[in-house]
């Protein structure tokens, strides 16, 4: 499958081209003709490609985070949860594959994980509906919540979303209420729960499984109440472009730690998570049994005050 470069990164799509038609001409040309100027063009593009993601702007992180190729709660949960049992329906209406989720051993802890998944391909997404959760998704999160707690079980949750699904069938079914109860199941637990924003945390969509003891985000990931393109219809009436907009929203994982909105920034490897997934998937299975390790002696009593506390310092900054 052919790589998926972004905008700014065509000058090295270009070296990386340039890869391949050498390395093309030396399977024709005498053994290691080419190799001195293979290795000197692949040095290049990863110096090109550490350089531009050390100083990505907030536009351009939006395009990072919304990468077709970076991991989702599939891969996530193939590398990080051994015995993985997926339970599915909201034992009221239907199942939703926009949010997977179920049982499991993360590092030997027996866990409930649960999260977004988009797709990789045309069918997936279709299946997947792009991520985008209808309300029974949010109820299937929060009978899987119920679970963790009966049986005294950490929650691991992913999101990585554009939004919960607006459509006119999830509207009439509660999505709205749906995701409150979800977000309220998640900041009562009494059990230790810890999210990571793997990508696109948008909206109540993201925040319905991320209302947890420690949010987490990865390093060219994004969190925010809309898009920068809806933020820029409805606030500015188009008169900005996205850039623009995502710039003055603050949405990087570096604004958001600087204001609490997240607890820690996973590093990704140089060039984004999608070009070498299986690093960033050890990255953020390191960061989760950090956080958790720090949490699994507090009762069930401190958990919630701990997560409210966390949730209430949000924004008092500077207020003293």
């Amino acid at each position: 499958m052919a790589a998926h470069y972004l905008e700014f990164e065509r000058p090295i799509a270009d070296i990386e081209a340039k890869i391949e038609e050498l390395s093309k001409l030396s399977e024709t040309a005498s053994p290691g003709a080419f190799d001195a100027e293979i290795e000197a063009l692949r040095a290049r593009a990863q110096e090109m490609r550490r350089d531009a993601y050390a100083h990505l702007d907030a536009w351009q992180k939006t395009l990072v985070a919304r990468h077709p190729e970076r991991p989702h709660f599939i891969d996530y949960a193939r590398e990080l949860i051994d015995e993985f049992v997926e339970l599915r329906g909201d034992r009221a209406y239907a199942d939703d594959q926009s949010i997977m989720g179920g049982l499991g051993r993360f590092r030997g802890r027996p866990c409930v994980v649960m999260g977004h998944e988009k797709g990789h391909d045309t069918v997936t997404r279709v299946k997947h509906n792009f991520g985008m959760a209808r309300p029974e998704g949010y109820r299937k999160a929060i009978r899987l919540m119920e679970l963790a707690e009966r049986f005294n079980l950490p929650v691991i949750s992913f999101a990585d979303t554009s939004g919960a699904y607006p459509g006119v069938a999830s509207e009439e079914r509660g999505v709205a209420e749906a995701i409150a109860r979800s977000t309220e199941k998640c900041l009562m637990l009494g059990v230790p729960n810890v999210s990571v924003i793997t990508g696109e945390g948008m909206s109540g969509g993201a925040i319905g499984i991320a209302a947890t003891n420690r949010v987490l985000i990865l390093e060219h990931a994004i969190y925010a109440v809309i898009s920068p393109e809806g933020a820029n219809s409805i606030l500015w009436r188009g008169a900005r472009t996205p850039g623009e907009a995502a710039k003055a929203m603050k949405i990087t994982a570096q604004d958001l730690l600087g204001m609490k909105v997240v607890d820690r920034i996973i590093p990704e490897p140089p060039g984004g998570a999608h070009s070498d997934p299986e690093a960033a998937i050890k990255a953020v299975g390191d960061a989760i049994e950090d956080e958790l390790k720090g949490l699994e002696t507090l009762t069930p009593d401190q958990i919630r005050a701990a997560r409210a506390e966390r949730f209430y310092a949000i924004g008092r900054s500077g207020l003293q």
